[in-house]
């Protein structure tokens, strides 16, 4: 008999996927059409924020966020250190220096005592930013983070790649939603197939600021200008009148192809649509895992039930994490771990950081085990996870 196949995540192409797709490929324009600013005004208003810029991935985001911001060599940038490495590397990008901050053992989310600790600790700007990361889809508090880095003078970038539709609860008791360009400066999605919304690759930045939003939409797209207005340089043409023609353009500053194509943004459209129902979907998941875990002695944590939490991936920690990723790959479940600390990796291990650094998120990383978690997920499915897990701890399966 064969085993069943359940990975971590997967996407969810429908009928309705495949046509905007198709249509798209027929229309006039393969990229830089008019599917693009549809798809950006769409995830605006999704999350809330003023405007969004469609890229070609969410690294890419990163990467541009931390150029808009103006980061330079030798400046210093704290993030997590439970994150994909792109949280991190955008800042060595620009020649700048990650430093890392523990996280809290109960969320997994970069832990705000632990960056205050470090700019206390140094003189007045030492750093120029934060990076804080919405982990599994657990929404931080981006409000604390704002009075944080208000008084050191500091920007931040929200990594959201895990968050669409995740939100905190402010201190006036209002939902913020993830990237909603409330109190980060930049905020960053992705779009990658195991992600809520998938368009193969792809990503978007968020922001309520508009001269960061003008300098992005520069950097996307090798900063180059096509603005009859804002021309900086002029070319004398026959008779001595100064025109601009319409193949007159500048390019204004060091900017890169970061461009994302029409197709892939009428598929976003096409998954957004859904996005909502995708949400509760993982929701319900995230519930059952809980009902299921709570209370176990094998268990030392999961994500549990939290309100705003948009459950990109449901994670539990048990005593014996590699025994039950060996074992349940044994029986089909293809768990995945996320992530092995980015201080503990070779190249940032280079910096001089190691173990012992950081322990609540070396900790965690020796206990974690990711389950699936992605809306297509059936009841029989997951049931088959969940007594799977529970009969390795039991020691009674065969």
């Amino acid at each position: 008999m064969k085993t069943k196949v359940i990975p971590y995540g997967r996407q969810h192409i429908t009928e309705e996927d495949i046509e905007a797709v198709s249509k798209a490929l027929t229309e006039d324009y393969l990229t830089q059409g008019p599917k693009i600013a549809e798809f950006e005004k769409a995830f605006a208003a999704y999350v809330g924020a003023d405007y969004a810029i469609a890229v070609s991935n969410g690294t890419a985001a990163l990467h541009l966020c931390a150029l808009a911001l103006g980061v330079q060599p030798g400046d210093k940038v704290i993030t997590s250190p439970i994150t994909f490495a792109a949280s991190a590397n955008c800042i060595r990008y620009c020649g700048g220096e990650v430093v890392f901050a523990d996280i809290e053992p109960d969320t997994y989310l970069l832990d705000i005592n632990s960056v205050e600790d470090l700019l206390k600790k140094a003189p007045k700007g030492t750093y120029k930013g934060i990076v804080p990361v919405d982990f599994a889809g657990r929404a931080v508090n981006m409000e604390a983070f704002r009075e944080l880095a208000d008084a050191h003078g500091l920007w931040i970038i929200e990594d959201s790649c895990h968050a669409p539709g995740g939100y905190f609860m402010d201190s006036k008791g209002m939902p913020q939603n993830c990237g909603n360009g409330a109190f980060a400066d930049l905020a960053i999605f992705s779009f990658h197939p195991v992600k809520h919304i998938a368009s193969g690759e792809g990503g978007m930045i968020t922001t309520n600021n508009p001269e960061l939003y003008e300098n992005l939409m520069q950097l996307r797209t090798h900063g180059i200008l096509k603005d009859e207005n804002r021309y900086v340089n002029s070319i004398e043409f026959a008779g001595g009148i100064d025109k601009y023609p319409s193949w007159y353009m500048e390019m204004q500053q060091l900017g890169f192809n970061y461009r994302i194509t029409d197709f892939q943004c009428a598929l976003g459209l096409s998954q957004l649509k859904r996005a909502a129902q995708g949400l509760e979907k993982r929701k319900d998941i995230a519930k059952k895992y809980f009902t299921a875990f709570e209370g176990l002695p094998f268990i030392k944590g999961q994500s549990g039930v939290v309100d705003g939490h948009a459950y990109h991936l449901y994670v539990i920690e048990v005593h014996d994490r590699l025994g039950l990723y060996e074992y349940l790959r044994e029986q089909g479940v293809f768990a995945q771990i996320h992530y092995i600390p980015c201080h503990l990796m070779p190249y940032y291990r280079a910096f001089g950081w190691k173990e012992g650094d950081l322990p609540y998120s070396e900790n965690y990383y020796r206990h974690c085990i990711s389950l699936p978690m992605y809306p297509t997920l059936s009841d029989e499915d997951q049931e088959y996870v969940i007594g799977k897990i529970l009969k390795h701890a039991k020691g009674t399966d065969n």
